[in-house]
């Protein structure tokens, strides 16, 4: 799926070569040790060295994200990422990324679905300095009223430019309100336009009263540092940090899909697009432990390179579609989708790419992938994965994500042995199980006029006519 906001976090390019002589490291212990340790408020603080570089990433991941928001304070995480620059009771508006600039450093945050985080990479001899100011703001923002009036302006800015005036990030948005029925992940990560528009300074205050304290935080250091000199640098920068309330956001289990869902997307753009979904497990809740890695294996089948069946097939073969992706992410907090989005080549409707698609998925349910097959989407997979482990950055990432949605970062360094151990009998079982006629839910974007976009909004609605919102 183009709008994954993991894939483009994890879009890296690897030769099969070097992929390989990584593996070959890593099956050899090369691999560095992560060393754990809990701080006496609640902090979990992971650091692994890797001395390749005199660098270091520093990175605080808190457990929250969209998917803990309810209806009426959509894009409230997100909002707080922002405001986390504007100001602490020490720091003046703008000083936390002007000192990390003048120290050599880059610094950014991003909010997901189950997370928001915040990094900075610094030479090596400068992360006291990241934990200072981390330390600082993980408590002690002022959340001031002038710069949230002012800040709440850019992120509805954001939401105009990133999905109102996108068709294809709008189709996305509208395929997970109905696609999910009760999941959280049914509301987008920048919020209803509607909830930014009453979302007020103290909504602030409270999520950040609620969320943001060393107990709900995992610090993770990667980089040319030693272990035991970056915890007692913790403990002097996070150590006197009282922790806040241990929450635990309510469950909200999605419902079985009863039936297929279809919607149409009537939008501005300049062509068609093609999105369907089926609801699958994560490795949270997956009765199979190994049902996700087989589904990560299904997707690379469909789409993992110019070798894949996608590629092959549909873009280069039979000439169906522009562009054809498959997505799946295990890693996930709650259950997800595995997503195909597609845009027709010339000439070609919806219709029939579409029934190409699912036809390429019949045969995944009907025969087993081949030995010769797997073999070369396995080894691509997995040097791609081993490749990530390059970046202090990714390294951190991986740590960190895996943690904060409760599979435990030790999970990291089994990935390539699990993926490695899947069948094509265990691919075509995960096929015949969740990607079924009743299991799917399917998004088309109608193409309007473009001169028609200062006029008409994007409208929404179901195969029956109905208005989805």
């Amino acid at each position: 799926m183009r709008h994954s906001v993991l894939m483009l976090l994890a879009a890296i390019l690897v030769a099969p070569a070097l992929g390989a002589a990584r593996a070959d490291d890593a099956a050899a212990g090369a691999r560095p040790e992560v060393h754990e340790r809990v701080l006496d408020n609640g902090l979990k603080i992971l650091v692994k060295r890797d001395d390749r570089a005199p660098i270091v990433t520093s990175q605080v991941w808190y457990k929250v994200g969209s998917s803990y928001e309810h209806d009426g304070v959509t894009g409230v995480s997100h909002a707080l990422e922002h405001m986390m620059f504007k100001g602490t009771e020490r720091l003046a508006p703008g000083e936390f990324s002007r000192i990390i600039a003048e120290n050599g450093g880059d610094e950014n945050a991003f909010t997901g679905r189950d997370y928001t985080a915040y990094f900075q990479t610094l030479a090596a001899d400068r992360l006291e300095i990241a934990f200072e100011l981390e330390a600082d703001r993980m408590r002690n923002l002022t959340l001031a009223a002038d710069e949230f009036v002012k800040e709440i302006e850019v992120v509805k800015e954001e939401r105009r430019l990133r999905t109102d005036d996108d068709p294809e990030a709008l189709t996305f948005e509208h395929f997970n309100a109905t696609a999910y029925a009760a999941s959280p992940y049914r509301h987008p990560i920048i919020g209803w336009q509607s909830d930014l528009e009453v979302m007020d300074v103290e909504t602030l205050r409270d999520w950040y009263r609620m969320w943001y304290a060393p107990n709900n935080a995992t610090l993770v250091v990667v980089g040319a540092v030693e272990p035991e000199a970056v915890f007692a640098l913790a403990e002097d920068s996070f150590g006197a940090l009282e922790p806040g309330p241990a929450l635990r956001p309510r469950p909200r289990e999605e419902p079985r899909q009863r039936g297929e869902k279809r919607l149409v997307v009537a939008a501005p753009a300049n062509e068609p697009y093609l999105l369907m979904g089926w609801k699958t497990p994560a490795l949270s809740d997956a009765e199979q432990s190994w049902e996700p890695y087989a589904l990560e294996m299904l997707a690379s089948v469909l789409d993992a390179g110019s070798s894949s069946r996608f590629s092959r097939e549909l873009v280069r073969g039979e000439r169906l579609a522009a562009a054809v992706g498959a997505s799946y992410n295990a890693f996930t907090r709650l259950p997800g989708m595995l997503l195909i989005d597609a845009t027709p080549a010339t000439g070609t409707s919806l219709d029939t790419l579409e029934q190409a698609i699912l036809a390429q998925l019949e045969r995944l349910r009907a025969e087993p992938v081949s030995e010769q097959e797997l073999a070369r989407i396995r080894s691509q997979l997995i040097a791609d994965k081993v490749y990530e482990r390059d970046s202090v950055f990714y390294q951190a990432m991986l740590l960190g994500q895996y943690e904060t949605v409760g599979l435990g970062w030790e999970l990291v360094e089994q990935t390539v042995e699990r993926l490695s151990a899947i069948t094509p009998a265990q691919i075509q079982a995960v096929a015949r199980r969740y990607l079924t006629d009743a299991n799917r839910t399917v998004a088309v974007l109608d193409p309007q006029p473009l001169d028609d976009h200062k006029t008409a909004s994007a409208t929404t609605k179901t195969a029956g006519g109905r208005h989805v919102q």
